[in-house]
C-alpha cells in the first residue's frame, strides 16, 4: 500500500482512531510543556508528532467544528496535515441536526434527555433511516446538492420550528463546496488503512469517550448517546475484526459523574457535590482499569463506596437494571472509608502511600469490579504532574473492612506510556 501523503513509510507509524460519537464528549489534555489542549474530534494522540490519527467510519463529523478544532492546534504548533485521516465513510453532521437537537428537546419539555444539543442523535437518525451524508460524498458534488435538499426536507416535515427554504439550500451547498476542498487532503479509506496497518504490525490505540453508562444498548436508557462507546464499538467502528482487538483498559475515576438527565443512585447532593465538582473541574469541555483522579477526594473526611443495589424491600439487585422504574427507586449500599484528607498530589509512587488510607480504595475497586488496575492517575493539571503506575494483580481475597496493606496483595512497578502521549 503507498504510504499517504506527508507520512514517510519509515517512521515507526503509531496509530489513533476515534471510533464513535462526535463533537459532544471533550477531553482536556496538558502537554509537557503546560499547555491546555482541548479536542473533541481529534484523536488526543495528535499531540505525540510520531502519532498518525484516524477519525472513524462509526464517527459523525461537524466539519465547521472540525476545521475550528484544527485552527487551534496549528496556532499552537501542533500541525494536523500529513497526520490525520477521516474516514470517506463518517457521516456528516450539519448545523441543522444542532438545531434539530434542540427542537426535539424543547417538544420533550419535563422528559428531556439532556443532551449536548450537538446534533448527535439527529445525525445518527439520518444515518439509521439511510438519508446521510457521508464524508465520501464531498468527492460528489454534483449529487450533493440533490442528497442534501432531501435531508432537510424531511427535517422540515418533522419539525414545525425548523424552517427550510431554497436559500438554506443554496448556502450550505457553497459552504460544502469550500469544505470538501479542505478536507479532500485528509479523506481516506480509513478501513483498508487500519487493516492494512494491522498486518504491517503497527502501534495502534483506540480512543474512547464518553462511557458504558451512556452506551445506546447497555446504558441508561433514553438517557445515553446515540453510539456503542464501549469497547464492543471498536470493530463496528473502525471496520476490524474482533480478533485484531487486544488490551482492552477501562478508565473510571475514583468518583462517578454524568452529564444530562438520567437516574444516578449514588449522586451526591449538596456541598460535597459541589466541594467534587470544584476540585475535579467537573464542568465539562463538552479489561484492566485506569482509576483516575484520586486525589480530587483528598479533602473529603470520608468516602462512601457504592458497593450494590437493592430495591425498596430489601431484594438485592443482582445487576445494573434496564428498567429505569427499578433505576430511580434503587438504594446504595455503601462501605465507608475514614478519608486521607491530606495532600497526596506530589506522591510519585502509592508504595508510599501506604500509611494513608488511600491504600484501600484501589483494593476495593479492584475487588468488586472483579478486574486490576493496571494506572492510577492524578488531577490532570499542570501543576499536580500526572504518574503512572501498573498493577501485576492476581486473586484478591480481603476483607473490605481490614486495615489492609496495599503492597501486600499488589505488585507495584512502572509502565512506559509515553509512546501514546506527548
Amino acid at each position: 500500500m503507498a504510504p499517504r501523503p506527508g507520512v514517510p513509510r519509515d517512521i515507526p507509524l503509531r496509530l489513533e482512531s476515534l471510533v464513535k460519537g462526535g463533537a459532544n464528549a471533550g477531553h482536556t489534555i496538558y502537554n509537557a510543556e503546560g499547555k491546555k489542549f482541548a479536542l473533541h474530534l481529534v484523536p488526543s494522540g495528535i499531540l505525540n508528532e510520531e502519532t498518525l490519527c484516524v477519525i472513524g467510519n462509526g464517527a459523525v463529523v461537524h466539519l465547521p467544528g472540525l476545521f475550528e478544532e484544527m485552527d487551534g492546534l496549528e496556532s499552537n504548533g501542533v500541525s494536523c496535515k500529513g497526520r490525520l485521516l477521516v474516514s470517506d465513510r463518517a457521516h456528516l453532521l450539519f448545523d441543522f441536526h444542532q438545531v434539530v437537537d434542540g427542537l426535539r428537546e424543547a417538544e420533550l419539555a419535563t422528559s428531556f434527555i439532556g443532551t449536548t444539543k450537538r446534533g448527535i442523535g439527529p445525525c445518527y437518525s439520518s444515518k439509521v433511516i439511510r438519508n446521510g451524508l457521508r464524508v465520501g460524498d464531498l468527492r460528489h458534488m454534483d449529487t450533493f446538492r440533490q442528497k442534501l435538499d432531501i435531508l432537510l426536507r424531511d427535517a422540515a416535515s418533522q419539525f414545525k420550528g425548523f424552517n427550510y427554504n431554497a436559500d438554506m439550500l443554496r448556502e450550505e451547498v457553497e459552504s460544502y463546496k469550500r469544505f470538501a476542498e479542505w478536507l479532500e487532503p485528509f479523506i481516506a479509506d480509513t478501513v483498508h488503512f487500519i487493516n492494512e496497518s494491522f498486518l504491517q504490525n503497527k502501534k495502534i490505540l483506540v480512543e474512547g469517550g464518553q462511557a458504558t453508562m451512556l452506551d445506546i444498548d447497555f446504558g441508561t436508557y433514553p438517557f445515553v448517546t446515540s453510539s456503542s462507546p464501549s469497547a464492543g464499538g471498536i470493530c463496528t467502528g473502525l471496520g476490524i475484526a474482533p480478533r485484531c482487538v487486544g488490551d482492552l483498559i477501562g478508565v473510571v475515576k475514583a468518583y462517578t459523574t454524568r452529564v444530562g438527565s438520567g437516574p444516578f443512585p449514588t449522586e451526591i447532593l449538596g456541598k460535597g457535590g459541589d466541594l467534587l465538582r470544584a476540585a475535579g473541574m467537573e464542568f465539562g469541555t463538552t479489561t484492566a482499569l485506569n482509576l483516575t483522579k484520586l486525589d480530587v477526594l483528598s479533602e473529603l473526611p470520608e468516602i462512601k463506596v457504592g458497593v450494590s443495589y437493592k430495591q425498596l424491600g430489601g431484594k438485592r439487585v443482582e445487576s445494573f437494571p434496564a428498567d429505569l422504574q427499578v433505576l430511580e427507586q434503587i438504594q446504595v449500599d455503601y462501605e465507608v472509608l475514614p478519608g486521607w484528607q491530606s495532600d497526596i498530589s506530589s506522591i510519585r509512587k502509592l508504595f508510599y502511600a501506604a500509611t494513608c488510607s488511600v491504600r484501600a480504595e484501589p483494593v476495593i475497586n479492584q475487588q468488586l469490579v472483579d478486574v486490576g488496575i493496571v494506572c492510577i492517575f492524578k488531577d490532570l493539571r499542570p501543576e499536580n504532574p500526572t504518574y503512572r503506575c501498573e498493577f501485576g494483580y492476581g486473586q484478591v481475597g480481603l476483607d473490605l473492612k481490614a486495615n489492609c496493606n496495599l503492597h501486600n496483595c499488589i505488585r507495584l512497578e512502572t509502565r512506559d506510556w509515553s509512546q501514546f502521549s506527548s
